[in-house]
């Protein structure tokens, strides 16, 4: 043990990743051997008889290896300054994950030596504290490695003792901050009071004044310029935000307003040496803030002053725009305008319900900004061409378009529907029309694939719009996006999946309008095979994301179909267009991905006839050519089973049709049980020349990831049985209140 802890301090990377490897093994043993189930109790750290005297003989060896690992403390992931290779401190420019898979294996080391005795690992972080602030082993690596233990333990003290052995470390931190001289040493001491403090939201909900010492800090640190300190510092806001929200919309001892209220107010100092990206994550910060539930009733006015700055700014700018319009061609005014509406999108997906008294103060001027872009860049286009869609001018302007979606769809999507009726006449219903046409009558390089996925996240919040909606919906988004998608598998990659998406939702909450898309009901039908093909050229998609869309979208509307009264006249026009092409992709080897899904839909088709669900002929029974082509099928499952042997064998040559009559028997066969059913069509593919070789890893990845999901699962309850080990919950919220 002598040799392996003098081993562990040789100065080299790999010998010490093996030698922490083996003292994870050797920790997490001593520690458990150490644990007793009390009846009626979880896993609790207690001394058995025969385990007292291991964890006493190895003692020393545990003291020296705590030093050691603290001495040594990989850099966790949240820390964004480091000490580059001239001994500079600068902002960090790439993740490193062997250093951060380190760190986590580190941190459970310290977490089980801290069980198997807090105090002397309170005793020993104490010491090396006090020796940097009497700067005998000053360093910023020795504060760097101490600070970054310190955090890695949140959890593994009783709350007691965690109080007290923190408020040492952080009043130290603190006073440490105002000793060190130099923008370099001052910035290393930040990030280590930001990394602590960030660790610990159980200490900082049960107490107030380093709750507020620390969040001040925090804006302090974000007037510093030095290289990742104020990224750092907004970073950490966050995350005391979404832990410790109630703390700060409360009335606490001793105060005359809710701190959040303080935040607002000062607010304009807090953010003004902050970059645009920074404000954005501090309004985020703010509005995770508001969003706590016991201060809905006071939240309106506090959201409009949180909004105070940049709506003035957005006044000011629209001011100028009734004057002369030609304000919006300047590409700073239109920076402005991105920068703006991100902060609104932010705060409206950490806000949600309470955001829309601003949302409904910006939406008018909002959509007439919108308008007035999508003029400008028709006007472009019409007097110079398509090419202009890639100027910077086309760009900017296309990018504040962009956020007025975005904010609008991240809205929707975090909104409760409370209000559904207010929100529908207010904002969904004066949207709908200019939108739409926008789009519609934009060239296909202006058109933004936004739009689709805005109109599908205000389906799913209304849970279904009506009949005319729906229908200027598909006639303003669905034959001219089809146009754009289908050319080739490469252009316009957001628009396909967006579109699918799209599509999906109104599968989900209209999906009787896909059968009424027109009074007109050779119309309505036409419209209704379109959509099918469009699916079809879905899944055949090379692109994963596409095809597995298109295949959920299909699986959907099949269950759908199943439910409804239009079973007959689905499968009737449908079953062997979705028959034929489900069984194209599924023996073609650059559809492997999509094996799971392409089972269930074959699966779902063929359970269906087997159940005789589908009563007329799906063959034309007045056309002898078809039925002497078809085998003349007494029933429509007779049918299906002639007509995939007929497909399988004339498609693979090299099965003879006794193999392929037993495949599709044994496909019927098992249509009870999903995993038989998957086995059969396997066997069937690795038959073919196709699969025989190559790289068939893919038609097991579902139970693949279902065993991957069951580790995962695992690992996380040996994390959860042990406290410290998972960090504190952003939500909970009740394990220290006062």
């Amino acid at each position: 043990m002598e040799y392996m802890l003098k081993i562990s301090t040789v100065n080299d990377v790999e010998v010490f990743k093996a030698c922490v490897e083996w003292w994870h093994n050797f920790s997490n043993d001593l520690y458990y051997s150490t644990r007793v189930v009390q009846p009626g109790l979880q896993l609790v750290a207690a001394l058995r008889s025969p385990g007292t005297s291991r964890k006493d003989s190895f003692a020393p060896i545990c003291s020296d290896l705590r030093r050691v690992m603290i001495s040594r403390m990989a850099k966790p992931e949240e820390v964004l300054i480091v000490e580059d290779e001239n001994g500079e401190i600068v902002r960090e420019t790439s993740k490193d994950t062997d250093t951060i898979a380190l760190y986590r294996t580190m941190k459970e080391i310290l977490v089980y030596l801290t069980h198997l005795d807090s105090e002397d690992t309170d005793r020993i972080m104490l010491k090396k504290l006090a020796s940097q602030m009497d700067r005998t082993e000053w360093s910023w690596h020795n504060l760097n490695t101490l600070c970054w233990a310190v955090g890695s333990i949140s959890g593994a003290m009783t709350e007691a003792q965690e109080k007290k052995f923190l408020v040492i470390v952080i009043k130290e931190l603190l006073q440490l901050c105002e000793i060190v001289k130099g923008k370099d040493n001052k910035a290393v001491v930040a990030s280590n009071i930001m990394y602590v403090v960030g660790q610990y939201p159980r200490f900082l909900r049960a107490h107030w004044k380093f709750l507020k010492t620390v969040v001040n800090k925090q804006f302090e640190f974000m007037l510093e310029t030095h290289p990742g300190v104020q990224d750092m510092a907004c970073d950490t806001f966050m995350k005391i935000a979404q832990k410790c929200r109630k703390k700060f919309v409360a009335m606490q001892q001793g105060e005359n307003k809710p701190f959040i209220d303080e935040i607002i107010l000062g607010l304009p100092g807090i953010i003004e040496k902050l970059e645009p990206h920074q404000i954005h994550s501090f309004y985020e910060s703010c509005g995770c803030i508001l969003a706590e539930p016991t201060n809905w009733d006071n939240c309106s006015q506090q959201v409009l002053k949180l909004f105070k700055l940049p709506n003035e700014t957005w006044q000011d700018i629209i001011y100028k725009a009734s004057v002369g319009p030609e304000v919006f061609q300047d590409r700073e005014v239109r920076k402005k305008l991105v920068n703006i509406l991100k902060t609104n999108t932010r705060v409206a997906k950490s806000l949600g319900v309470p955001y829309y008294v601003q949302l409904k103060w910006m939406f008018p001027e909002m959509l007439n900004v919108y308008v007035t872009f999508s003029k400008a860049l028709s006007e472009m286009v019409k007097t110079m061409g398509p090419v202009m869609t890639r100027s910077a001018d086309a760009r900017s302007m296309r990018a504040v378009k962009k956020e007025v979606l975005r904010l609008l769809e991240a809205f929707y999507a975090h909104d409760d529907g409370s209000n559904k009726e207010v929100t529908m006449q207010t904002l969904i219903e004066p949207m709908t029309e200019p939108i739409l046409g926008d789009y519609y009558n934009s060239v296909p390089e202006t058109r933004d694939a936004e739009v689709l996925s805005l109109f599908a996240q205000a389906i799913k919040f209304s849970k279904g719009l009506p009949v005319g909606a729906i229908r200027l919906i598909f006639k303003s988004l669905f034959a001219c996006t089809l146009e754009m998608i289908k050319a080739n598998f490469e252009d316009f990659p957001e628009a396909r999946l967006n579109f699918f998406k799209l599509l999906r939702a109104i599968n989900q909450y209209n999906f009787n309008e896909f059968f009424n898309l027109d009074d007109n009901p050779a119309a309505a039908e036409a419209e209704f095979k379109l959509i099918i093909n469009a699916i079809v050229w879905a899944f055949k998609h090379t692109e994963r994301n596409v095809a597995e869309t298109g295949l959920m979208l299909l699986i959907e509307l099949l269950e759908n179909v199943d439910k409804s009264a239009f079973v007959t006249y689905f499968y009737t026009i449908c079953f062997r267009l979705v028959l034929n092409d489900i069984l194209s992709v599924l023996t073609d080897t650059l559809h492997r991905p999509g094996f799971k899904y392409q089972a269930q839909v074959l699966m779902h088709l063929l359970s269906v006839v087997a159940a005789g669900r589908v009563t007329e002929p799906m063959w034309n029974p007045d056309n002898p050519e078809e039925v002497a082509n078809s085998g003349n099928p007494p029933n429509n499952r007779q049918f299906v089973v002639y007509h995939m042997e007929t497909l399988l064998t004339t498609a693979f040559p090299n099965l003879t049709r006794t193999q392929v009559q037993a495949v599709v028997r044994n496909m019927f066969e098992s249509l009870g049980n999903t995993k038989i059913f998957k086995g059969h069509l396997r066997d069937f593919l690795i038959q073919t020349k196709e699969f025989g070789s190559g790289d068939n890893s893919d038609l097991f990845d579902e139970e693949r990831k279902a065993e991957l999901e069951r580790k995962q699962r695992e690992e996380q309850e040996r994390l959860k049985s042990t406290p410290g080990l998972v960090a504190p919950l952003a939500n909970d919220e009740n394990m220290a209140e006062s």
